[in-house]
């Protein structure tokens, strides 16, 4: 959410063409490093154009508080009303909150440690956690893009019972066994949570409880930690800019330092945090597989001159090679397909090679990907 937009890809599909836009760079700028310093003089990389400038007065987003344990409590007029808020919430801007969510305070206590101590470290120390595209440390996407860079830091790991996390064994190795243990934890939990959480979208869809759920019950999810530093300019650069995720969706816990902003009725508004609570976001995926009904949530995150920020992402993600299209009582001669069928796979090398996520991710995906696949046309 107000963490860095999800970007990252696998080398062994298909789809290898290679036509990257002019924001993308050569990976051959790995090595040239930006300051992330609170007393520096930002660089010119780092300063977005005025029109996408922050602004620090944002209004409140209303936001509804979903008590999640409406689903448990066999009251079906408290589901209706809870799904009533999903509804109309997704549509309008594809944020909502939950409370009662399950999630051990402890467990997030101890992911704040943690983060406190990897990103305390020195550069050269965080760099040794770089893994695959995508994966791994990241500062800023040096490399990437030529300009626009986010005031931010991150680390992220895969989170996929099939899969050994490389990234994980490093971490073990500087943290300790018990790095393995919250990670474990901590995905396994937000996993849980999400299932649940797609139990009551997919009633507010007017679909079976039970169909999102098994859609996502096997998935190839993302842990993402983030560090927005304190920037001497605040006013000239953004933590994140305008975008929405490409994943299914987004499980975010924030400090209370603040920062996030969602775009809607064409005017930026502020989410300021609440104790207790976790932010949930719609993402690309998601709004392809409701065929356009909810909205892919557009935010982006502003930074101060004072206190670092941190956030920790769960970003929920299909099966890799799982087929993303709608189910049929979505699809009407009134609500006509929006998007082709595509994988997550194919969603992911597209926004590596191809496309530096923003909020007009799908329509360029859509575009490329019936441009790549002939047959795959949209089929009302």
């Amino acid at each position: 959410m107000e963490h860095q937009p999800m970007e990252c890809s696998y080398s062994n599909n298909p789809m290898s063409q290679k036509k990257p836009n002019s924001l993308l760079t050569s990976e051959a700028k790995n090595d040239q490093q930006p300051v992330l310093a609170p007393e520096s003089d930002i660089a010119s990389q780092f300063i977005w154009p005025d029109h996408e400038k922050p602004c620090f007065d944002a209004p409140e987003l209303e936001v509804p508080t979903i008590d999640m344990t409406v689903l448990s409590s066999g009251d079906p007029l408290a589901v209706s009303k809870a799904a009533e808020l999903v509804n109309e919430a997704c549509k309008k801007h594809g944020l909502f909150l939950v409370s009662n969510h399950g999630v051990d305070s402890g467990l997030l206590d101890r992911a704040h440690e943690y983060m406190n101590f990897f990103f305390g470290l020195q550069l050269s120390d965080k760099q040794k956690a770089k893994g695959e595209i995508g994966y791994g440390y990241t500062n800023s996407f040096v490399g990437r893009y030529s300009s626009k860079f986010p005031w931010m830091e991150s680390l992220t790991l895969r989170y996929c019972p099939d899969v050994q996390d490389i990234m994980v064994e490093y971490l073990v190795n500087k943290f300790g066994e018990d790095m393995r243990q919250f990670g474990y934890e901590y995905c396994e939990a937000m996993e849980k949570l999400s299932l649940r959480i797609m139990e009551l979208i997919g009633i507010s869809l007017g679909l079976e409880q039970s169909y999102l759920r098994d859609f996502f019950q096997e998935n190839d999810s993302i842990l993402r930690m983030d560090y927005y530093p304190p920037c001497k300019r605040p006013d000239l650069t953004l933590g994140v800019g305008p975008h929405s995720d490409p994943p299914s969706l987004t499980i975010l816990h924030q400090d209370l330092v603040g920062g996030l902003q969602v775009l809607t009725d064409g005017k930026w508004h502020s989410v300021t945090p609440i104790p207790g609570t976790l932010i949930i976001n719609i993402d690309d995926t998601f709004m392809a597989l409701s065929n356009g009904i909810y909205k892919s949530c557009l935010h982006r995150a502003v930074v101060n001159n004072q206190t670092a920020r941190k956030s920790l992402v769960f970003f929920l993600n299909p099966r890799m090679d799982k087929t993303v299209t709608p189910p049929a009582c979505l699809v009407t001669s009134k609500n006509p397909r929006k998007y082709p069928d595509f994988t997550w796979a194919t969603l992911l090398h597209f926004v590596h090679n191809h496309y530096r996520v923003d909020m007009k991710t799908m329509d360029a995906f859509s575009k490329w990907i019936q441009e790549q696949e002939p047959n795959n046309k949209i089929q009302a």
